[in-house]
């Protein structure tokens, strides 16, 4: 898909994009959470989860924002921190 001629109608798609991608990893990072919660697992598991959604959400709000650069990071750190935690199960 080819990008517009419409700066805006580009920034338009990365805000919500933005929102849309920490939107879903923050649910899915959650529910990851509380699915380790309800197992035996260390206590850092579900933490490194709701840890890594949260960064996701601050990413989704950044990207609302239409600081899509930054959200774009925070939603790599976010996915790396949840990552980081699914090596300790």
């Amino acid at each position: 898909m080819a990008a517009s001629d419409d700066p805006w109608e580009d920034a338009r798609r990365a805000r919500w994009t933005a929102v849309g991608t920490g939107a879903a990893l923050t649910l899915a990072g959650l529910a990851a959470a509380l699915l380790r919660l309800a197992r035996s697992a260390p206590a850092l598991v579900p933490a490194a989860y709701a840890g890594g959604a949260a960064v996701c959400a601050a990413a989704a709000v950044l990207g609302s924002r239409g600081r899509t650069r930054r959200a774009l990071w925070l939603l790599i750190a976010g996915v790396m921190v949840m990552a980081l935690g699914d090596q300790f199960d």
